[in-house]
């Protein structure tokens, strides 16, 4: 079964899809100074959460971007039902290859979804043309929380970098940090148990499907790896980022 097959099976009961919470989220779009009129960007925007809760709290507008069909559907479905079709678009695509207006936007963000341009630089990168003069980013990414990783666990994980690392990029790409909202052990455990709850209700739901001895693997591999070492070694944060203006 594909990644993101598994990915719509493990995430079906959840909104927010980032060991965050709502609270978190809303207290970034007040770090960015959202307010109504605001325009933002969400690459990689999952069901639209982060999207919904700026609009519902700070009225914002703006486009979110997500490869999954499954994703955009759900994420579509939301803004109708909540009211916000009008000003939020889903557009489903590789947000690597989607052709923005430069400088036309006030936010732009990427929250868990560093992969679609491969790493946390690229990131910087593939986003800040999409802001305004002195706009900002915010990004969630993973890092490590020791110095010394088991190795047979960073061969794994060779796109994490150390917190410090991800200052330094910060700094070299033109921006400063300005607010970090870190995930806790509970915001963690909850994510973790949340995609485990989907996976186990489809395997008992589909006793006879071809795929669910994939299912099942999938389930225990992610399991064994977040208590052998994502608890102890893995961190997750939202990174604020300003430009430098010195």
């Amino acid at each position: 079964m594909k990644f993101l097959d598994l990915k719509n099976i493990s995430e079906r009961y959840m909104e927010l899809i980032n060991p965050s919470t709502p609270e978190k989220v809303l207290a970034i779009g007040k770090v960015l100074g959202l307010k109504k009129g605001s325009r933002v960007i969400d690459f990689g925007c999952g069901f639209g959460e982060a999207l919904a809760l700026w609009a519902e709290r700070f009225g914002i507008s703006g486009v979110g971007i997500d490869i999954r069909q499954h994703a955009c559907d759900r994420a579509m479905k939301k803004m109708r039902e909540r009211g916000f079709s009008d000003r939020i678009e889903i557009v489903c695509a590789n947000g690597a290859e989607y052709r923005y207006g430069k400088h036309s936007f006030d936010v732009a963000s990427c929250i868990g979804a560093s992969f679609i341009w491969g790493g946390y630089r690229p990131t910087i990168r593939g986003m800040k043309d999409a802001i305004r003069t002195g706009s900002k980013l915010v990004i969630g990414e993973p890092y490590w929380l020791r110095e010394h990783i088991p190795p047979e666990y960073a061969k794994s994980e060779q796109s994490i970098h150390t917190e410090y690392d991800l200052l330094r990029i910060t700094r070299e790409e033109g921006f400063d940090f300005e607010h970090v909202a870190r995930a806790s052990h509970d915001d963690w455990d909850r994510y973790e148990s949340d995609n485990w709850y989907g996976l186990l209700r489809w395997i008992e739901e589909n006793p006879n499907h071809p795929e669910r001895g994939e299912v099942i693997d999938h389930l225990h591999k992610s399991q064994d790896e977040y208590l052998r070492y994502g608890r102890e070694y893995l961190g997750w944060a939202m990174y604020v980022l300003n430009p430098v203006s010195y």
